[in-house]
């Protein structure tokens, strides 16, 4: 049969209906306020993902183009396809679930920069969140005008990959690193940047969505550090040659498993005690192995481990060692393991922020993916037994896994990637500005020293009246999770490729 004389018009209706319904839906998703941004990045990547297969499938099936004009759009599409997967990868992805797209050869190279100005750390910064594990530092008055006081550059340098941060005691600064199949613990000098030492252990833990790495910070105590890897291997090693002394495989040991985001507590040490959480059956979620020897002490709880650390509080005129497990929030004797309380919490989220010890024996506690926060109360009985109550729950402050701080009645933390100041007396928001991503903080006396998950550093008054950004600079450029560390006046700073050390300006 011979061709028509006049060729059928091209069927633009079915894309027409494709867009508007893809701009309908994503309208939906965007506009109304949700309380979890990974529920609107997640469903975008899903709709944006269809609507292109329905558009190629009209382009090539339905449009009743021409042959040759297909053919171009195929050819086309084929060779975007082929210049995408050759000049770019999806590095992980951000704490809202985006996909970190980087071009296939961005690396980092090692900057050294001289001129010291003193020996060493005013305050060191000896485990994860300082020296109280509160990310809290007195007694430090940061100079808070950067353009005249700049932050110094003293050295940065490609590290492996992982989400640790840095330990700091006197010129060694002690993280944690993968190295192809090895989990490694490396030690720079504070001031140089230059690789003291490195123990390495063959140990590996990686997914495409949490990443690749260890997780955990070491805990420098005495002339030891102690190391609690991603698969659950605690270690320890001699601070001045990284000698291993003594290791312990947790996960296998407690029957335990690794969690989804990979063991991250770090190690809490006690008088003769190194604690960590595995997260084991049969009293052994929580475990105390002695210092010197390795030896097991006491376990104590059943539940399966979070993602925070064990810390030291003191509650009802009692030492108790405060963690956030699977699904409960829970106080243990220090001396022997045994459960004090435990305080239920929904288990179907990531417990990460590190809950708050209060005065009047308060502890508050925050999770993000849309739960909120809650002030609970401990008591203790004339029979020396505890019980744990709410006092208020809040959606207001969504800690994901950015830890919070609390000053003078008032706590700031970040709500699914923005900075909120909220009133402990009531749970009621006084502000909420500046969208710093899933990134850390320091409260330093009375400034909140962020580090934006972007990378940048900025400084924030702890105030409740109102936001003020003091003060911002670029101090490492690319997708930061990492918590900072400051051995005043030393900022140290990484994240899963690079780490740097600035030198921030004090007031006399």
């Amino acid at each position: 049969m011979p061709a028509p004389l006049y060729p059928k018009p091209i069927r633009w209706w079915p894309a027409i209906a494709i867009g508007a319904l893809i701009l309908i839906v994503l309208s939906a998703i965007w506009i109304p306020d949700r309380p979890d941004r990974q529920m609107q990045v997640m469903p975008t990547i899903l709709v944006c993902s269809i609507g292109s297969i329905l558009l190629c499938l009209w382009f090539f099936a339905f449009s009743r183009m021409s042959q040759p004009i297909r053919l171009r759009g195929l050819s086309i599409l084929i060779l975007l396809i082929i210049l995408g997967v050759s000049l770019f990868q999806i590095r992980g992805f951000t704490g809202d679930l985006t996909p970190k797209i980087e071009w296939r050869w961005s690396s980092v190279t090692s900057i050294s920069m001289a001129g010291q100005s003193s020996d060493g750390p005013d305050i060191d910064y000896p485990q994860f969140l300082g020296p109280h594990r509160n990310a809290t530092l007195e007694g430090i008055e940061l100079e808070s005008d950067w353009s005249q006081h700049p932050p110094k550059l003293l050295w940065r340098v490609p590290v492996g990959e992982a989400y640790s941060a840095f330990a700091v005691v006197g010129s060694s600064a002690v993280t944690q690193e993968q190295k192809g199949e090895d989990e490694t613990v490396a030690c720079y000098d504070l001031l140089t940047g230059k690789e003291k030492w490195r123990h390495s252990a063959r140990a590996r833990y990686g997914t495409a969505i949490a990443g690749i790495g260890p997780r955990a910070t070491p805990t420098i105590s005495g002339d030891r550090v102690y190391s609690f890897g991603a698969t659950g291997i605690l270690t320890c090693l001699d601070l001045e040659t990284g000698r291993e002394i003594w290791s312990r495989d947790t996960v296998k040991e407690t029957d335990a498993r690794v969690k989804e985001w990979g063991i991250s507590g770090s190690p809490l040490v006690l008088y003769d005690k190194v604690i960590v959480s595995p997260g084991g059956k049969n009293e052994q979620s929580l475990m105390a192995y002695h210092r010197e020897t390795g030896n097991i002490i006491w376990g104590g709880g059943r539940m399966r481990a979070g993602h925070s650390s064990p810390s030291l509080v003191s509650i009802a005129e009692m030492d108790q060692i405060l963690i956030f497990n699977r699904g409960q929030v829970a106080g243990h004797d220090p001396n022997s393991g045994k459960l004090l309380w435990e305080y239920p919490w929904n288990e179907m989220t990531q417990h990460v922020a590190q809950p708050i010890p209060l005065p009047d024996d308060r502890i508050f506690v925050s999770t993000g993916y849309g739960i909120g926060s809650e002030l609970i109360q401990i008591s203790k009985n004339s029979q020396d037994e505890f019980t744990a109550e709410r006092i208020w729950k809040s959606p207001r402050l969504k800690a994901k896994f950015a830890n919070m701080v609390y000053k003078d009645g008032y706590i700031y933390g970040l709500d699914d990637g923005v900075l909120v100041c909220l009133d402990l007396a009531d749970g009621q928001r006084k502000w909420k500005r500046g969208r710093y991503g899933h990134g850390q903080l320091i409260l330093v006396d009375d400034l909140l020293l962020i580090q934006t998950e972007s990378g940048d550093v900025v400084l924030v008054d702890a105030s409740p009246i109102e936001h003020n950004e003091r003060a911002r600079f670029p101090a490492l450029s690319n997708h930061t999770w990492n918590a900072p560390t400051l051995a005043a006046p030393y900022l140290l700073v990484r994240n899963d490729r690079e780490a740097a050390c600035y030198e921030l300006a004090l007031k006399n």
